[in-house]
């Protein structure tokens, strides 16, 4: 019989303990296996995939489909994920703080898990791994909540991982997977008072949202990447036009993608023409369509930019552009139109660079890079549970020290106050 959500919860707070009780070599010995047997489970993740991509066509945009689809490299992507996450240091147990009182009292702050970390994200089936491994190495049971559209795919990948976990003899309860994908076991997440210490929702607007607005359980805001990149009077024509080809288009629909370009107007008449030449002219697969403002438009041709278009995670081959007058004019406007996800400046102006460091308030700032380096794995963390977008507890990207709280742990030897 399918289990409630209810029941999930339940299980996943009785688990607390049981992982609680786990030594760092026992969890990466489960990590391991895990891994292993995502390898070996690879046909039937795959099987169940193509019934979610098949159900999917003509309901979501080709785009998304390609976030949707697993091959045989992503699945073994995701495995080195898991492995890569068993050789990181385990954050449990740090003495952050350590306080010697004139008293003799010792107090040392202590990294401690959260306890039970629900996720509720959409159609990337690779989230059901990436969190799994986090979760554990940290201490911490997961609940995974997946979207409709991946659901056959993220509990393929669920049942692999939890064989994995049976295989060396530890509860399977640690990692649990909702069987129901409508609004209500969402909401019911978001108001699991005393069953959920974490709720971090990873999609698009729509679900951070709901989640902010709805949840009474404490909630991270995720994801959401109006990415801006600003090209600099000073930059090196070559080496812009190739971060913002990657950042554009090596996968439009994550949210590290670039989504507004930002021009100086002293190099604009020379820069624009290169750039529509890359991203549209010489494209044969997937031209980018330029949403223009009106300081753009009469440099190159391009679709006129509407008023939302600067307020628009497009996670499509589509890229709003705009001439500014500076570096402060940049930095303007990001802070009026970004979801303080990631921004890049591409410059040679060491004074120039600084005042877009100090002055761009987001999670990730980039000088010369391209905003797709905005990921768990690459920022060395092994994967990543999100992209915190907000100041309290954890911005950025999500490790494992963002998926611990901690405690004042205090010995003595009779003190009294």
């Amino acid at each position: 019989m399918k289990m409630t959500t209810q029941d999930i919860l339940k299980q996943a707070k009785a688990a607390k303990r049981i992982l609680a009780k786990l030594s760092s070599e026992q969890k990466n010995d489960a990590l391991l296996a895990m891994a292993d047997s995502l390898i070996a489970s690879v046909d039937e993740i795959l099987d169940e995939n193509l019934k979610d991509i098949e159900a999917a066509r003509g309901v979501i945009s080709d785009v998304m489909i390609d976030r949707l689809t697993l091959t045989k490299e992503r699945i073994e992507g995701m495995a080195e994920g898991i492995r890569a996450v068993a050789k990181l240091l385990d954050p449990v147990g740090d003495v952050l703080e350590r306080i010697e009182r004139e008293n003799g009292m010792v107090i040392e702050k202590t990294s401690v898990p959260m306890g039970v970390v629900a996720i509720i994200y959409e159609s990337r089936p690779n989230v059901s791994s990436d969190a799994a491994a986090l979760a554990l190495k940290s201490g911490n049971v997961c609940v995974l909540r997946g979207g409709k559209e991946a659901f056959r795919s993220a509990n393929a990948i669920v049942n692999a991982l939890r064989k994995g976990l049976k295989s060396i003899g530890i509860d399977e309860t640690v990692i649990n997977m909702v069987q129901d994908t409508s609004r209500q076991s969402a909401n019911e997440l978001m108001t699991a008072d005393g069953y959920i210490d974490l709720l971090i929702p990873r999609g698009g607007a729509g679900l951070i949202n709901a989640c902010v607005k709805n949840a009474t359980v404490p909630c991270i805001q995720t994801g959401t990447g109006i990415c801006h990149i600003y090209v600099d009077e000073t930059a090196d024509v070559d080496m812009a036009l190739s971060i913002i080809e990657n950042a554009k288009t090596s996968r439009p629909s994550v949210c590290n993608a670039e989504e507004v370009l930002l021009v100086n107007k002293n190099i604009a008449s020379e820069f624009l023409p290169k750039l529509k030449k890359l991203l549209v002219d010489d494209r044969k697969l997937n031209p980018v369509e330029l949403r223009l403002h009106e300081s753009a438009q009469g440099i190159i041709d391009g679709t006129p930019a509407n008023e939302n278009d600067f307020d628009t995670e497009f996670l499509d081959y589509i890229l709003a552009v705009k001439v500014v007058d500076d570096v402060n004019e940049a930095v303007a406007h990001i802070s009026e139109h970004s979801t303080h996800h990631s921004e890049a400046i591409i410059t040679s102006s060491q004074e120039a660079a600084e005042i877009f460091t100090r002055d761009v308030d987001s999670s990730s700032v980039y000088v010369n890079v391209s905003t797709r380096f905005t990921d768990g794995g690459e920022f060395g963390l092994g994967c990543e549970m999100g992209i915190s977008t907000q100041k309290l507890h954890a911005r950025g990207p999500m490790g494992l020290r963002e998926l611990t709280t901690y405690k004042y742990i205090i010995r003595g030897n009779g003190q009294i106050r």
